[in-house]
């Protein structure tokens, strides 16, 4: 079982690697401002390719908002650059994410069910929300590909939360 992140509480900052170079840095984004994170499971996932070709559309709304969208797996380099040949994505990608990386994020971890699936331990799908402030604001992680936030009315959920000063929820501790 992972060890789920606290709300409100600082985000694990980790740098993975960016396809095209450089990195990208999960908990700090490049300009000041809000960062959301999708954790997929790999270019061998259909459901993840298709949720990464519903989330294309839909960066302009996140930038609209000043939130500065990223992709990651643990695909290798090659992999990362297929699906994006193969999708046309222009959202960054983020490769190579390590078991350890996994477990720091809270993710559950599976691991292939065969060589022609992939070949190495892959995250189950999680979306990070980080605040200006580098805090968790909001978290979904799950344990199969087929619970996931819906992207259609995400960006609009979202720009709530903003617009309203909606507060970190999930923070009793007792």
């Amino acid at each position: 079982m992972p060890h789920a992140l606290s709300s409100a509480q600082p985000f694990p900052v980790t740098d993975v690697a960016r396809l095209g170079g450089g990195t990208i840095t999960l908990g700090r984004p490049e300009q000041p401002g809000w960062q959301l994170i999708f954790v997929y499971r790999g270019i061998h996932c259909p459901i993840c390719r298709q949720y990464l070709s519903d989330l294309e559309p839909k960066q302009s709304e996140f930038a609209g908002m000043g939130i500065e969208v990223a992709a990651i797996s643990a695909d290798t380099e090659a992999k990362a650059r297929k699906l994006k040949a193969d999708l046309g994505v222009t959202v960054p990608l983020g490769f190579g994410l390590t078991p350890d990386q996994m477990q720091t994020l809270g993710l559950y971890i599976s691991d292939p069910r065969s060589p022609q699936e992939t070949d190495r331990p892959f995250a189950e799908p999680g979306l990070f929300l980080i605040n200006p402030e580098g805090n968790l604001h909001m978290v979904d992680i799950s344990n199969a590909p087929f619970l996931r936030p819906e992207l259609e009315r995400l960006p609009s959920r979202i720009k709530y939360v903003l617009d309203n000063d909606y507060p970190i929820r999930g923070t009793h501790s007792g």
